[in-house]
């Protein structure tokens, strides 16, 4: 292949995305691609889709248009979980010329013997069935962070999701390749690694193809916790039915393990929990915050939350609104409903009007604010340590402590990829937290 041509990549949804397009777009560069920002002209762009909500399916169109501003006779590709689930609307968008499938994206340079453009899009899509093997990936484009894939697909029903049918059933990588691509990972001068995939806690569930678990979610972090050269090790969203006692206990006295915890509620009424077929009651969700602050009581705990699901009243709604005002959680990520097809939620009763979904949205990201702000007020005045991010924004340089307080600082590029001790000191105007250096470099 010509070594200059060139190729972009644009991302939309999840980290589990964003360590795959790292993976794919390495495999251009095998191939002797060079890889540009998607702003600038290339020869080839890619876009990894989401359909998790209703607005990542609309924005697809806008970015598609974006490559053709920056090129017009470029070779645009859609891969991801939109590309399996509806390959043929995708194909249908005026200057798409490729859409591959849950299996295909994994081989898309098979693809590209012809480049020239397309008066149709061209589909290659498995059925989903056929999505059972597992690809490793993980994402090395951001120097301070990576995103570390550990499992994949999902074997849970719930009426409302989509993922199942983009991704497939639940599968593992193996310990043995998890961990070296963890040591992989340590050697590129990144201090953070995020563990990532579409149910973690499932982790070791098809790590050698069969359906048995081959090890636990806790002797993954157990083996990672070993791994040398890396600073923090911090977990995605993990299911609370699968977040077990035994793994917050030793995130406690972990060595790498971050006290930041992201555990998917959706409902805090357990009437609209039995609609959505989620694996737990409201109860054992108080249970597993309870024990996180037992163990940990700095950690920061994000609450995934669905408003205007069906058959949700506004009796059903103030529940979870009450139920999260007195949880001791630090922020809320709210989902809107939004119809998918092919899943049981499309077809129920007791349909939300928009305005009152949007309503009720906006009640959830007001509690959320809230919620963070009262988490910050309470880490006021200890010491934490700080990884500082690599992007000047407005003459300031941002970073996380351990747990996810983001702070800022007047800009200084010797702080990039820095972890400091500091002494959080104050709060300000735009909810960012300032600090005092309690001690100089911690580590370079």
């Amino acid at each position: 292949m010509n070594a200059t041509k060139k190729v972009a990549f644009y991302t939309l949804g999840c980290k589990l995305n964003f360590s795959e397009t790292s993976t794919i777009a390495r495999s251009f560069s095998d191939e002797g691609f060079d890889r540009v920002d998607f702003s600038e002209k290339a020869d080839i762009y890619v876009i990894n889709t989401c359909s998790v909500t209703e607005n990542a399916d609309k924005r697809f169109k806008t970015i598609v248009k974006q490559a053709q501003k920056a090129n017009a006779e470029a070779f645009v590709i859609a891969i991801g979980c939109y590309a399996q689930l509806k390959p043929q609307e995708l194909a249908d968008v005026r200057g798409v010329d490729l859409v591959l499938g849950a299996t295909e994206k994994f081989k898309i340079t098979d693809y590209l013997n012809d480049l020239s453009k397309n008066d149709l899009g061209e589909v290659h899509s498995c059925e989903i069935e056929d999505a059972d093997f597992y690809v490793g990936s993980y994402s090395i484009g951001d120097r301070t962070r990576a995103f570390l894939k550990v499992q994949d697909g999902c074997d849970y029903k719930c009426t409302y999701c989509t993922i199942p049918l983009a991704r497939g059933i639940s599968r593992s990588d193996t310990l043995q390749n998890v961990l070296k691509n963890a040591q992989e990972i340590s050697k590129q001068d990144i201090k953070e690694i995020v563990l990532t995939g579409v149910n973690i806690g499932d982790y070791g569930k098809g790590e050698f193809g069969n359906k048995k678990h081959e090890h636990t979610f806790l002797e993954l972090v157990k083996a990672l916790d070993k791994v040398p050269g890396i600073e923090r090790l911090r977990i995605s969203s993990i299911e609370p039915n699968l977040l077990k006692n035994e793994t917050i206990e030793f995130v406690s006295r972990s060595r790498t393990f971050v006290p930041h915890f992201h555990i998917p509620l959706q409902s805090g009424s357990n009437d609209i929990l039995k609609l959505m077929r989620r694996r737990y009651m409201s109860e054992l969700y108080v249970d597993r915050v309870a024990k996180i602050k037992e163990v940990l009581p700095h950690a920061c705990i994000g609450v995934d939350v669905i408003v205007g699901f069906p058959g949700e009243t506004e009796e059903h709604f103030l529940k979870t609104y009450h139920f999260l005002n007195e949880l001791d959680i630090s922020y809320l990520h709210v989902f809107t409903y939004s119809e998918r097809d092919n899943t049981p939620a499309a077809t129920m009763e007791g349909v939300v009007p928009k305005n009152v979904r949007n309503k009720r949205s906006k009640m959830l990201r007001g509690l959320s604010v809230k919620k963070r702000r009262a988490f910050y007020e309470s880490q006021l005045g200890s010491t934490r340590i700080v990884l500082f991010e690599g992007e000047n924004k407005q003459g300031y340089v941002h970073g996380f402590t351990e747990n996810y307080i983001k702070v800022k600082t007047p800009w200084n590029p010797e702080l990039v990829n820095t972890l400091h001790t500091v002494e959080l000191t104050k709060i300000d105007e735009d909810g960012l937290v300032r600090f005092n250096f309690v001690e100089e470099k911690v580590f370079i």
